[in-house]
């Protein structure tokens, strides 16, 4: 597995060195359906490192907590092998209690930082990020309580997720943002418009989550897919049957470039996210292992001009219907 950098230094100077393609761990335990046995998510886990995958994705909120506690207990052996990111900024209470808002203040964050060390079983948080901008908090107090936390030794490196352009610059002239994670895809390009000249410009490293389109860009759902009760994409209006049966349009298209390279149209999302820019890095998630192998495939792939043109094609032929988010969520998108 090929490494990238999150942050313009080299690993050592501030920058943050991680495999190409990272892991997503949230679908484990966390928001699609019930959660994994929890022998066969740390095994899941493991596989991964064994795959080469150094890159591990969390946040406090995921459960709450329970998630956290996976990823610690699994990566535990290999420790030293590996880079975790987990998140703060949720007024997290209880585990399995669904948060009460938002809360960035300075001795939340520090509240946060704690209750994540001692969940994963770490001395220091290598990525620690502001999980959602809470607008009631001026971001250089956050950038400021996180500089301190890396002064600490508690926290290697700053990130935000889902923070706009004047978010991300007031931040880094505080404490320099090494990652953005924000959702990014074939079916969802939005960050293409400013947030990633942006990134360019700082030399902030870019997390795409749901590189997959949250399932849809696998190819293995269509407009008559039923998702589990607990399924958030029962409450995304991109999800709507009628959307879904709109959008499978451009995963047709991807499905005929994916043959003439014998891959699936999953590895050819992500190969197409892995060459938009140097220092990106997706973090898919997955239950399964095959999944996990297919995905890491998509490292090895390399697209042709000829390819680039035939998505470039797709995207501005196929509008894709529906909004990302219900009312709720779109809420906490404070950019």
């Amino acid at each position: 597995m090929q490494k990238r950098i999150l942050g313009s230094s080299k690993e050592g100077m501030g920058g943050l060195e991680v495999s190409a393609i990272g892991f997503g761990c949230m679908g484990m335990s966390f928001g699609y359906a019930q959660a994994m046995d929890e022998g066969e998510a740390i095994a899941l886990i493991r596989a991964a490192v064994e795959r080469g995958v150094t890159f591990f994705d969390t946040a406090e909120v995921y459960g709450p907590f329970t998630n956290e506690m996976l990823v610690g207990k699994a990566l535990a052996p290999v420790r030293d092998e590996v880079k975790i990111a987990t998140k703060f900024g949720f007024a997290c209470t209880q585990q399995g209690v669904p948060p009460a808002g938002l809360n960035s203040q300075p001795a939340h964050i520090r509240a946060a930082c704690e209750g994540s060390l001692k969940r994963l079983g770490v001395e220091c948080i290598d990525l620690f990020y502001q999980h959602r901008v809470d607008p009631e908090v001026p971001i250089e107090d956050v950038a400021g309580t996180v500089k301190d936390l890396i002064a600490e030794g508690k926290v290697k490196h700053f990130g935000l997720s889902e923070a706009g352009v004047d978010i991300i610059r007031r931040a880094h002239a505080v404490q320099p943002v090494a990652a953005l994670q924000s959702e990014y895809s074939l079916f969802w390009r939005e960050p293409e418009e400013e947030i990633l000249p942006l990134l360019a410009e700082l030399g902030i490293g870019f997390v795409p989550f749901s590189p997959l389109g949250k399932g849809f860009l696998t190819g293995t759902i269509n407009a008559d897919t039923e998702f589990g009760a607990t399924d958030f994409r029962n409450s995304v209006p991109r999800f709507t049957p009628e959307n879904r049966a709109a959008n499978l349009a451009l995963v047709t298209r991807l499905g005929d470039i994916a043959k003439a390279h014998h891959a699936t149209p999953a590895q050819i999302a992500l190969a197409w996210l892995l060459a938009q820019h140097p220092w990106i890095s997706p973090i898919p998630g997955t239950t399964k292992l095959h999944r996990l192998e297919e995905n890491l495939g998509a490292a090895k792939l390399t697209l042709g001009a000829e390819d680039f043109a035939a998505i470039g094609a797709a995207l501005a032929a196929i509008p894709l219907v529906g909004d990302r988010y219900g009312a709720s969520h779109q809420k906490m998108i404070n950019r």
